[in-house]
């Protein structure tokens, strides 16, 4: 295969950020942090390469997450367990991984495919899978795209132990994290 060349990269949350940062909320998306997580993380690649919307070229989408929306899923298992509530109808909308991607590529004009994965080995928090870099890399090579905007983004697991605690079951300090990537060919 061929190397990959990095155009831009920003991460969540910002290691220079003074204080704590909180994601912008996205507009269609509620009960979760994960969508605003990779909403955020792309803007700020994308505006590094390209400052305002849209994109030039033809950029695809990969999202990676071990895994996934995690809020979102806890949301739509426990309005199905209550029967005397309705279910969000946008609960459904945003348990596809492709929804945010989809107002991405509309936000920035982008026009390459658009894949959402699992990685087979879940990396350290804030780097990008191998298997994403190769599939982007696949993705360059099959000529539909000329740039990849990789979004690695994990969700803090949030568990009630460890709101207590501050501290999550893996030991990290439940703060979400995501990563984005844009590359080419070199």
């Amino acid at each position: 295969m061929t190397a990959l060349r990095i155009l831009a990269e920003a991460v969540w949350p910002d290691p220079e950020a003074r204080g704590p940062e909180q994601l912008p909320p996205l507009p269609g998306f509620s009960a979760s942090t994960f969508n605003p997580l990779v909403a955020e993380t792309a803007e700020r690649c994308l505006r590094a390469r390209h400052g305002a919307a849209p994109a030039p070229g033809r950029t695809a989408l990969l999202l990676v997450s071990a895994s996934g929306d995690l809020a979102t899923a806890r949301a739509i298992e426990e309005a199905a367990a209550d029967t005397a509530r309705r279910m969000p109808p946008l609960l459904f909308f945003q348990s596809n991984p492709n929804a945010v991607l989809g107002h991405i590529a509309a936000r920035w004009g982008l026009t390459g495919p658009v894949v959402a994965i699992c990685p087979s080995q879940p990396p350290p928090p804030g780097r990008v899978p191998q298997d994403a870099l190769d599939l982007a890399e696949l993705l360059l090579a099959d000529g539909d795209a000329d740039q990849v905007l990789v979004i690695a983004a994990e969700q803090a697991e949030r568990t009630e132990q460890a709101e207590q605690t501050d501290e999550d079951a893996d030991g990290t300090d439940g703060t979400d994290r995501a990563v984005a990537l844009l590359v080419a060919t070199a």
